[in-house]
Parts: structure tokens; C-alpha cells; sequence
């Protein structure tokens, strides 16, 4: 979903290397030199970057209070 603000085991805090990690990824760096050079060098935190799911921009799609605006009322139903 979210990356965790700090490794699980160990406390750093790995949060904010995310968006910089995917930007190494695109310019053709490998994992590992990535990790290496954005200073993850403990496999506890490269465990918390390299096993992370980006979920959270498939989540957005499904906004239920929108859903909830577009159905029509229907004057027979109570609230």
C-alpha cells in the first residue's frame, strides 16, 4: 500500500527513498546499486524497499464516495 515510514526490524527511516528508488529503477540502474547508492545498505531496510507493493494508486480508482454521487436517489428508499 503505503511504504512504511521506517524499516520494521531495525528503525530507519526508508519513507522518503522510495520515489527516488523508482526514479534509479527508470534511468536503468539496478536494483542493488540503487539501494546502495540511496544509502540502504542493511538487508533489513533493502528488504522493506525491494518487497514493497505500490498499491495505493490502483486504490484511488475506487473512491466510494464518488460512487455513491453518480447512482440516481430513489424517492421510495429512506436514508
Amino acid at each position: 500500500m503505503i511504504i512504511p515510514v521506517r524499516c520494521f526490524s531495525c528503525g530507519k527511516v526508508v519513507g522518503d527513498k522510495w520515489e527516488a528508488y523508482m526514479l534509479l529503477l527508470q534511468n536503468d540502474v539496478n536494483e542493488g546499486d540503487a539501494l546502495d547508492e540511496l544509502g540502504l545498505r542493511r538487508y533489513c531496510c533493502r528488504r522493506m524497499v525491494l518487497t514493497h507493493v505500490d498499491l495505493i494508486e490502483k486504490l484511488l480508482n475506487y473512491n466510494p464516495s464518488e460512487r455513491t454521487r453518480e447512482r440516481p436517489m430513489n424517492p421510495n428508499m429512506g436514508p
